[in-house]
C-alpha cells in the first residue's frame, strides 16, 4: 500500500502535522499519565481504522513498558481485568468522544462525570484534547491511506 500523497514530503502537510504535534506536546505536560494517553491513542486509533496510528501508539506503548496482555486487551476494556478504574473511565470518555457524530446529544453527562471522578480538571481538558487530537491525526492518515506496519519507537522524536 502507498499513500495518497508523501505527508512527510509536503510542505503544507508538514505545517498541518506540527501544529497538532505542538497540541500533543501540550498535552503530555497536563499530569495526565502517560500510559492513559497512549491507551486513548489505541483504542481512537483502532475505532477510526487508522492503521498507522495504531502501528505507532502500540509500538511507543510497548517501548514505554505497556504490556502485551493490556495492549491485546484495549479494543476489549470493558471485558478486561487489567485497567484501573481511571483508564477505563478515560477509555469510555476516548469512545463517546470518537463516536461523536453517533450520538445525538454528544458525550453523555454520566460520562463525564466519570471520568472527572478520576481526573482533575487540568486532566480532564488534556484528555478532551487528546481526544480531539488523536481523530484529527486519525483521520488525516486513514483519508491519505498512510500504511501501517513500518513504525519505529520514537522515530518521530
Amino acid at each position: 500500500m502507498e499513500a495518497r500523497v508523501n505527508a512527510f514530503g509536503n510542505a503544507t502537510a508538514a505545517k498541518v502535522v506540527q501544529h497538532l504535534v505542538s497540541a500533543n506536546t501540550a498535552i503530555k505536560g497536563s499530569g495526565l499519565p502517560a500510559a492513559t494517553q497512549e491507551l486513548v491513542k489505541i483504542r481512537a486509533s483502532q475505532i477510526n481504522g487508522c492503521g498507522f496510528c495504531t502501528d505507532m501508539h502500540t509500538k511507543d506503548a510497548a517501548a514505554a513498558g505497556e504490556t502485551s496482555v493490556r495492549l491485546h486487551l484495549v479494543a476489549a476494556w470493558r471485558e478486561a481485568t487489567v485497567f484501573t478504574e481511571a483508564e477505563r473511565a478515560a477509555l469510555e470518555l476516548a469512545e463517546q468522544g470518537t463516536r461523536i457524530a453517533d450520538a445525538a446529544g454528544g458525550v453523555p453527562d454520566e460520562v463525564w462525570a466519570n471520568a472527572a471522578k478520576h481526573y482533575d480538571e487540568d486532566q480532564l481538558v488534556a484528555l478532551a484534547s487528546l481526544i480531539a487530537v488523536i481523530n484529527a491525526f486519525n483521520r488525516l492518515n486513514v483519508i491519505v491511506q498512510m500504511p501501517a506496519g513500518d513504525y519505529q519507537p520514537g522515530q518521530f522524536g
